[in-house]
């Protein structure tokens, strides 16, 4: 026969595991239906991301294109990388020296997209 100790902390562990199971659905249908209205900007976003998404990139491998630096990232490596764009297509570019600012207009070469096709990366070639 069980014991009542060993009952009591089956019981108290079937407890844990099952509220933790509901928390996880509960959870993963929320984030699925967007439990938060999003901001003007979010939305747009998400609206160019999708659009994005649907059409061919307005450069090819190889391109060589101007386009004006409108930010820097930090790539996961750590290395600082210029953010542009062509037709509201992003492109990334690396190997940019430390004095060119934003607002500078540069000269890259299209090297690879990424898997959607949504972004791509370039290298520095010259200011423009």
């Amino acid at each position: 026969m069980l014991q009542t100790g060993s009952l009591v902390i089956g019981i108290t562990v079937g407890i844990v595991v099952l509220s933790w199971l509901v928390r996880r659905a509960v959870g993963r249908s929320r984030s699925r239906s967007g439990s938060r209205e999003l901001t003007e900007a979010e939305r747009e976003s998400f609206e160019r991301h999708r659009d994005a998404q649907g059409r061919e990139p307005p450069v090819e491998l190889g391109d060589v294109r101007e386009i004006g630096v409108q930010e820097f990232t930090r790539h996961h490596s750590g290395e600082r990388r210029a953010l542009g764009k062509v037709e509201g297509f992003v492109i990334f570019v690396e190997d940019v020296p430390d004095d060119v600012e934003v607002a500078d207009v540069i000269r890259v070469k299209v090297l690879s997209f990424n898997r959607g096709h949504t972004s791509a990366t370039a290298t520095f070639l010259e200011r423009a």
